[in-house]
């Protein structure tokens, strides 16, 4: 039985039992990581999915197939690597911007960037996603840049997957009232 065939089995297989079938694994969904990881971090992406990797060959013999798809698996360590990221540069955020504070001048460039209609209403937006709680944001992020259904999200933050489904409903509204203007499809994500 092939890697391939482990992944997309009904019930996954035992843990792989060296660093080529992690490889194999790397082959199969690191791109996918990737593109989820890069639109929840940006650039650090790349270094996220290699310590997504990383974590998966140390926690290799930690696996459960009850638990989950190694795929969800996957997803799982890629959220948390995330979200210890996002933490990180919150903090630094937050330091550098009490520095600067201190030398903003009220020039007309400050002026023209904060009118920005744009801006302003993806800043509401961000704003909104960032008061959401943890879970609820996980769940939205997942969904929405994810091709993950709500099982494998389910089985990636380790939830049941009604509990997928009322979270990203919840999220929906809650986003539609914090930010009205932006519109919300009802089709993103593909939870089921």
């Amino acid at each position: 039985m092939t890697i391939a065939d482990l992944v997309t089995a009904a019930v996954p297989e035992p843990p792989p039992p060296d660093s080529d079938d992690i490889g194999r694994l790397f082959d199969l969904h690191a791109a996918d990581l990737h593109r989820y990881l890069a639109r929840r971090v940006g650039p650090a992406a790349d270094d996220l999915v290699d310590d997504t990797f990383v974590a998966a060959l140390r926690a290799r013999n930690d696996y459960s197939a009850e638990r989950g798809s190694w795929r969800a698996w996957l997803y799982s360590i890629a959220t948390n690597l995330a979200n210890n990221h996002v933490r990180r540069r919150v903090r630094e955020d937050h330091a550098t911007s009490r520095l600067a504070s201190a030398d903003r001048v009220a020039g007309h460039e400050n002026q023209v960037v904060e009118r920005v209609d744009a801006q302003v209403r993806a800043a509401q937006l961000a704003a909104a996603i960032a008061l959401l709680p943890p879970g609820d944001r996980d769940v939205l992020l997942l969904s929405s840049f994810t091709d993950l259904n709500s099982q494998e999200i389910a089985d990636a933050l380790g939830v049941p997957a009604g509990t997928v489904r009322s979270r990203l409903h919840r999220v929906r509204r809650h986003l539609r009232s914090a930010a009205p203007e932006m519109p919300i499809e009802r089709g993103a994500g593909n939870v089921d």
